[in-house]
């Protein structure tokens, strides 16, 4: 059921030199979902959550680590056992030194470190056996917690929870491109309203207008007092008027719908009129009550997103728990060393006379730490307990009551989406009767009208008469357009209700809003919403 003259857009509603853009309601969504920037933004909100986890594993990236220095000593002697060569009246010293070294935190809690030093020095220092001095080294250092921090910890934890930010912000995305589906389907059967409100009311005025021509030919010729003409006049004012702000809404109705689907940094922005392809029909369908609940419960974007914020708040439950435990560390160091370069050969006395040299290359100071030669190596097992309450004892207990209270409100908010679909589902069906009362009720204001015209010229009925039932007329056929608009945007809150909160539909939940209000027939509705895949339906034969 639809009335085809009514929704058809009126030629008067356009403004000369406007482009006309005529647009199906699946390609207003398709367009809201490429310019809206309610959903732009949205859809940054995963790329900053994967940079969040990015960030949080990072901890467990190895850092490679290298020093080149040089360093150079001279010390004034001060008592024969200064070790200056005979003569001197200083000491002097040269170093250089590098290190390479790698270092990681692993995801199991514990930690590595691996470095390797080699440095080359001189002296003039008698007591030294070796100038200039080759020593490398090779160090492994090792750290494992084995109750806290074991099974998770404090990066283990952020990344987890970094994660769960992830999905929840995909949650978003959804929930957003949900709710603008929604305001975009109101909007456009808002603007096909406009316009069939604007024919209805230039229809009531062309009824005027017959009405004050009727008029003053029956005065001319003496049937009807001159009188009668300025009941006739105002009345045509008066539904002027109507036409006048029939074109209003009108304009207000496209103002909302292009700012939900075009591109604002386009230059015809504001100058492109809309016109709606397809017009609201009256369709009816049994609805699937018990089906839309269930798919709400289980696809509500809301809801899931408090899921994975209760499980984020269960990992934190997990970790207070764990930080309860002794802390118990295992640490191992393993080191190798290696020595070279010119050795002197010394005579007997001290210290014995230089009276030879040997050579020790550095190659062969590598063969000893390959080889093992000169190991040392440190086995411990740490062991830490506070004694009486801890701070993570209370940590827990508040983290346990806290997911506690999340789990309650969770419950409260799934009894208040079944309580939102069934007053939407019961919404669908009252606005489906309404739509067949209006529908009866124009048909007899029809009927009623062509009555009283009748009488009117037989003389037995008066102008007023004929003006009210034209005016019960325009109303009739505003209510019944009104219906059928309420009846489908009841249909687009039953489809949004299963994947995303319908604001003013009962369960007062924050949404993305993506556009202001838009201005209905005879109410104002707030352009959030969507659209999502409804519980099965079935037309009524």
């Amino acid at each position: 059921m639809m009335l085809a003259g009514a929704m058809a857009a009126p030629a008067s509603a356009q403004t000369a030199g406007d482009q006309v853009r005529r647009l199906s309601v699946e390609e207003a969504v398709r367009l809201a979902l490429e310019n809206n920037f309610g959903v732009q933004i949205a859809r940054i909100n995963p790329q900053i959550q994967d940079l969040a986890v990015a960030l949080a594993r990072s901890a467990w990236v190895p850092t490679f680590n290298t020093t080149v220095q040089g360093a150079s000593t001279a010390t004034p002697n001060n008592s024969f056992l200064s070790g200056a060569t005979t003569g001197q009246a200083k000491t002097s010293t040269g170093r250089l030194a590098s290190n390479v070294g790698l270092l990681q935190q692993t995801p199991w809690g514990g930690s590595y470190s691996v470095g390797w030093d080699s440095t080359r020095s001189t002296t003039t220092n008698i007591f030294s056996n070796f100038s200039p001095q080759l020593q490398s080294s090779l160090s492994l250092s090792v750290r494992q917690p084995l109750l806290r921090n074991f099974a998770i910890d404090t990066l283990r934890q952020q990344v987890i929870q970094s994660e769960k930010s992830r999905e929840i912000s995909d949650y978003g995305v959804e929930q957003t491109i949900a709710t603008t589906t929604r305001a975009v389907r109101n909007a456009y059967w808002n603007l096909a309203y406009a316009n069939a409100s604007l024919t209805v009311q230039q229809q009531s005025l062309d009824l005027a207008r017959e009405s004050l021509r009727e008029t003053n030919a029956r005065i001319q010729i003496g049937t009807t007092p001159p009188i009668d003409a300025v009941e006739a006049q105002a009345e045509v004012a008066l539904r002027e008027s109507n036409v006048i702000l029939a074109q209003a809404q009108i304009d207000n109705a496209q103002d909302a719908l292009r700012t939900l689907i075009f591109n604002p940094s386009a230059a015809d922005f504001w100058t492109t009129r809309i016109e709606p392809a397809d017009q609201p029909a009256f369709q009816p369908i049994t609805v699937d009550v018990d089906g839309a609940v269930r798919n709400a419960l289980q696809m509500r974007t809301d809801l899931l997103q408090a899921r994975k914020s209760l499980e984020s708040d269960a990992i934190s439950v997990k970790y207070f728990r764990n930080q309860t435990l002794p802390d118990v560390t295992a640490a191992f160091d393993y080191g190798l060393t290696g020595l070279g370069g010119t050795q002197f050969v010394r005579g007997t006395g001290f210290p014995g006379p230089i009276i030879g040299e040997t050579q020790r290359s550095f190659g062969s100071v590598i063969g000893d730490l390959f080889g093992n030669q000169f190991p040392n190596w440190t086995l411990a097992l740490n062991i830490s307990y506070p004694i009486g309450h801890s701070q993570q004892e209370a940590s827990l207990a508040r983290a346990e009551l806290q997911t506690s209270q999340a789990v309650t409100q969770i419950k409260n908010a799934e009894l208040q989406v079944v309580t939102q679909v069934r007053n939407i589902a019961r919404q669908v069906q009252t606005d489906a009767k309404l739509v067949e009362s209006t529908g009866a009720s124009r048909s007899l204001s029809e009927q009623r009208l062509d009555a009283e015209q009748k009488k009117l010229a037989a003389g037995t009925s008066t102008n007023f008469l004929v003006f009210q039932a034209q005016r019960d007329l325009a109303e009739a056929r505003n209510n019944e357009l009104n219906a059928i608009l309420n009846y489908n945007q009841a249909l687009v809150d039953l489809e949004t209700v299963q994947r995303a909160p319908v604001i003013g539909g009962g369960l007062a939940t924050t949404s993305t809003v993506t556009s202001g209000t838009v201005v209905s027939g005879f109410t104002t509705t707030s352009a959030v919403g969507g659209a999502a895949t409804p519980a099965t339906t079935t037309p009524t034969p």
